[in-house]
C-alpha cells in the first residue's frame, strides 16, 4: 500500500491559503498528516511563521477569537522564531471590529511579555478601537503608559487624535492637537490636514479650510489628494458658490496623479440643478465622457432627481434610457425617484402606471415605492385607489409610515367612504 506524502510545513502554508473556510483551514492546521502515521509522532510538527499568521488572522475576521487565542498561545509556546507584531495589531483590529475593546487591550498588553517589546504601531492600532469605542478611561491610561514608554507618539498619532476631536465636533481641539504635533517636530501628513480640512467644511469655515489648503502645499509641499478635494467641492456647492467649485474641480483634473471621479461630478449635477442651472448639466456629462470618466447609476440618479425637480419627467426617462445605452442599469432608487416626483406633481396615473411597470423593468417596489405612492393617493383624495393600494401593501407585509396612517384614519373619518373596520384592521401592524 503506497504511503501518503506528507505535508511540510512549506506545503501546509500554501494549503492553508487555497483553504479560505476558517473551520476547515483550523481542522488542516491541527492536523496536516492526520493519516501520515497512526502512531503519536515522536516530533511535533515545525509549524512556519506563514502558517500561524495565515491561521490566527483567518480566525480572528471569522470572529472565531477562542480558537483563535488557542493558536496563539500554541504559537507563543514554540521557540523556533519570534512573531511579528504585525499580527498583534491585526488581533486588537479585529477585537476592536467585534466590539470588543477589553479583549483589544489585553493582547496590547501581552505584546510586552511576548515580544519584550511594543512599538508606537500596536500603540496606534488600539488607540483607535479605544477612540471609536468611546473607552476615554482606558485612553487616558493609554495615554499615560505612552508618557513612560520607549516610544513617542507619531503623525499617525495625532492623526487618529485629530480625527477623534474632529468626530466630536471639536474643531478647536482637533487645531490644538494640530499645533502641539507641529511644536513637538512632528511632519503632519495629507490624512492631517484631509482631516483638518473636512471638519472645517463641514463647519462652513471655508476661508479657513482654503488657507489651510494652501499651507500644506507652500509650506510642507503637500498636495492635496482627491479627498480634500471632494470636501472643499461640496462645501462650494452648498453654499451655491458654483464657479467656484468648478475651478476647484479643474484644478483637481490638471493633476494627473489625482484626476477626477464620477463622485466629483455628481455632486456639481445636483448642485448644477438646485441652482436651476440644468442647461449646464448636458456639458457636465459630455466633460464626463471626454475625461474617460465613467458616469455611474449614482451620477444618473443625481440627473433623474433634477429633472423631476423640475417636473420634467420626459427627461427623467430620456435619462434612464440614456443609463441603459451606456451600461449602467438603472436601479431601485432611479424609479423612486420618479415615483415621488411624479406624485408631488399630482400626476398619481402615471405613478401608478410606472408603478405597475417596475417589475417589467426589472426592479421590484419595495416600502418606499408603496409609501411614495400611497401619499400622493391621499393628497388626490383617490378613495379607491387607496384602499386597493394598502390592501396590496398589507398582503406583501408593508405598512404606511406613522404620518401615512394617521392622514389615512383622518381621510376614513371624514368622508366615510372607506370599509373602516376592514381597512383599518389591515393598517394595524401586530410585529
Amino acid at each position: 500500500m503506497k504511503k501518503t506524502a506528507k505535508v511540510s510545513p512549506f506545503r501546509l502554508t500554501s494549503l492553508l491559503r487555497l483553504e479560505k473556510n476558517p473551520t476547515l483551514s483550523l481542522q488542516l492546521f491541527r492536523h496536516p498528516n492526520p493519516e501520515s502515521n497512526p502512531l503519536p509522532s515522536p516530533k511535533p510538527f515545525r509549524y512556519s511563521a506563514q502558517s500561524y499568521d495565515i491561521m490566527i488572522c483567518r480566525l480572528a475576521q471569522s470572529r472565531m477569537f477562542t480558537e483563535m487565542e488557542q493558536i496563539l498561545d500554541q504559537m507563543a509556546n514554540q521557540i523556533r522564531f519570534t512573531p511579528k507584531e504585525a499580527i498583534f495589531c491585526r488581533i486588537i483590529s479585529s477585537y476592536g471590529r467585534a466590539h470588543m475593546p477589553d479583549a483589544a487591550l489585553r493582547t496590547f498588553h501581552r505584546i510586552a511579555s511576548l515580544l519584550g517589546h511594543r512599538t508606537i504601531r500596536s500603540f496606534n492600532t488600539l488607540l483607535d478601537v479605544l477612540l471609536r469605542h468611546g473607552e476615554i478611561s482606558k485612553l487616558q491610561q493609554l495615554c499615560h503608559d505612552l508618557k513612560a514608554a520607549e516610544f513617542s507618539p507619531d503623525a499617525c498619532t495625532y492623526n487618529i487624535l485629530i480625527r477623534d476631536r474632529a468626530a466630536s465636533g471639536s474643531i478647536h481641539g482637533a487645531c490644538e492637537l494640530f499645533d502641539e504635533m507641529r511644536e513637538n517636530g512632528i511632519r503632519p501628513t495629507v490624512a492631517t490636514f484631509g482631516t483638518l480640512i473636512s471638519v472645517l467644511t463641514s463647519a462652513s469655515l471655508l476661508a479657513e479650510a482654503f488657507r489651510l489648503k494652501e499651507v500644506m502645499f507652500q509650506r510642507y509641499n503637500i498636495k492635496p489628494n482627491a479627498h480634500i478635494y471632494t470636501s472643499l467641492v461640496k462645501a462650494l456647492c452648498k453654499i451655491n458658490q458654483l464657479d467656484r467649485a468648478i475651478r476647484l474641480k479643474d484644478e483637481m483634473a490638471s493633476d494627473p496623479e489625482i484626476g477626477l471621479d464620477g463622485a466629483i461630478y455628481t455632486t456639481l449635477i445636483r448642485a448644477l440643478f438646485r441652482a436651476g442651472r440644468k442647461g449646464e448639466v448636458v456639458s457636465v456629462l459630455e466633460e464626463m465622457k471626454q475625461k474617460g470618466v465613467k458616469a455611474d447609476t449614482a451620477t444618473y440618479n443625481a440627473v433623474v432627481a433634477g429633472f423631476c425637480e423640475e417636473e420634467d419627467f420626459i427627461a427623467s426617462f430620456e435619462a434612464l434610457r440614456e443609463m441603459k445605452r451606456r451600461g449602467c442599469q438603472p436601479n431601485l432608487v432611479s424609479y423612486n425617484t420618479i415615483v415621488v416626483g411624479m406624485c408631488r406633481a399630482g400626476r398619481w396615473r402615471d405613478a401608478r402606471d410606472l408603478f405597475d411597470d417596475m417589475p417589467r423593468r426589472g426592479c421590484r417596489t419595495d416600502v418606499v415605492t408603496y409609501r411614495a405612492l400611497l401619499d400622493g393617493l391621499c393628497a388626490a383624495g383617490q378613495s379607491r385607489e387607496v384602499e386597493l393600494l394598502v390592501e396590496e401593501m398589507a398582503f406583501n407585509g408593508y405598512y404606511p409610515a406613522a404620518m401615512s396612517f394617521r392622514k389615512l384614519v383622518e381621510g376614513i373619518l371624514e368622508k366615510g367612504c372607506f370599509r373602516v373596520r376592514e381597512l383599518v384592521d389591515l393598517l394595524i401592524c401586530d410585529d
